[in-house]
């Protein structure tokens, strides 16, 4: 492809998969297009096993890192621990997660006893993520994108003395006139129909205005982001300026993919309708399935979501208990469980391998480029 972007980055295809798996990253990159890992749930030792895993697959081929690192690196909470977090959890919504739990036949007698995840909120505050940046920096790595606000300054530092680019989620103008002031290299336009953390402006509205915020600045680059699952709809964004895409939740359904059985099968089976936009996972807006859980949370009778990090430390231990027994054919469970995703969904219809999907993307983009070019045809 004729891009300045394929060009920097040494790819073929500027279709880039933002995924949790590290099969889906190695299979991407591979396939022409670029894969990036979000690691933020990862510690150093998991991520030094990843990112080592994937340059052995890619064989120098491109791919990138995904961390959410606050601008100053500190947060409200400072120097606390999860567990001390915890501790600020109130009793009612506590009492709230197992009534909601016992309603649907599964035992909360021990929800908050015990390890039951491998995650730590140290990873959005410096000491978890600097730890984290030692390791992805000392990859091969040849972008990295922060999706949580503009990237510390002594990171960007670092990461150009690496020559590596920066990138940063965007979803709104003033979002990217921040970003471009602070020199970042590739705005990550995403609009509201994107799965997990997302605004309220739609990708089609979004991405001219990012791309006119930004029109005095120079050597920026836009990818499109929400609800693309498709080739046609990154000719789409590509046509209004975009200088490719940003694609999540198409890769939730590969064959590769981190995605428990029981939400893959539900998330094949789910209408575009069926995803709901909600703080009551993270304690930010995040769109994923609607269940059961959303459902609960959306009633009058519900709590307030509290704010991250606490929502989140509040929602992973049923989670992890659902996803279990979900696992097993629990009918109570299944009816809770979900996973972050984007409207999309309604055009993910079938599970195939990572690889297909670039193919598919490629196919599918070519045929819609020659359909507009016919349009301007004598």
């Amino acid at each position: 492809m004729n891009s300045e972007l394929c060009d920097k980055l040494g790819i073929e295809f500027p279709l880039f998969a933002f995924t949790h798996c590290r099969d889906v990253v190695a299979e991407v990159t591979n396939a022409g297009g670029f894969g990036v890992l979000g690691a933020v749930g990862l510690t150093p030792d998991s991520l030094e096993i990843e990112m080592d895993w994937i340059d052995k697959k890619v064989q120098g081929k491109p791919y990138g890192i995904d961390l959410l690192i606050p601008t100053r690196m500190e947060d409200k909470a400072g120097v606390l621990t999860d567990d001390k977090l915890r501790e600020q959890i109130p009793m009612g919504h506590r009492k709230f997660v197992e009534e909601l739990l016992d309603r649907h036949g599964i035992d909360s007698t021990d929800l908050w006893n015990g390890e039951y995840d491998g995650r730590s909120s140290d990873n959005m505050r410096e000491v978890g993520a600097l730890k984290l940046i030692d390791v992805a920096f000392n990859h091969p790595i040849k972008l990295f994108v922060n999706a949580l606000g503009v990237p510390p300054k002594s990171v960007m530092e670092r990461a150009r003395e690496r020559g590596i680019m920066v990138g940063a989620l965007t979803g709104a103008r003033e979002h990217a006139v921040k970003h471009a002031q602070a020199g970042v290299d590739i705005l990550v336009a995403a609009g509201g129909e994107a799965g997990g953390h997302c605004g309220e402006i739609a990708t089609m509205v979004l991405i001219p205005e990012v791309l006119e915020a930004i029109e005095s600045y120079k050597d920026i680059y836009v990818l499109a982001a929400g609800g693309i699952a498709t080739g046609r709809q990154m000719a789409a964004c590509m046509a209004m300026g975009a200088a490719g895409a940003w694609t999540g939740s198409v890769w939730l359904t590969t064959t590769e993919a981190e995605t428990t059985p029981t939400v893959k099968e539900k998330m094949l089976k789910a209408t575009s309708r069926q995803t709901v936009r909600s703080r009551s996972r993270t304690g930010k807006p995040t769109r994923h399935l609607q269940s059961a859980w959303s459902d609960a949370w959306a009633t009058k009778d519900a709590p307030d979501p509290l704010p991250m990090p606490l929502q989140g430390l509040l929602s992973r231990p049923p989670f992890s208990k659902i996803d279990k027994l979900a696992a097993g054919g629990h009918s109570g469970a299944k009816e809770l469980a979900a996973y972050f995703v984007g409207q999309a969904v309604g055009l993910m219809n079938a599970e195939q391998s990572a690889r297909s999907v670039v193919l598919d993307f490629k196919r599918d983009f070519a045929e819609a480029v020659e359909r507009l070019s016919a349009t301007l045809a004598d």
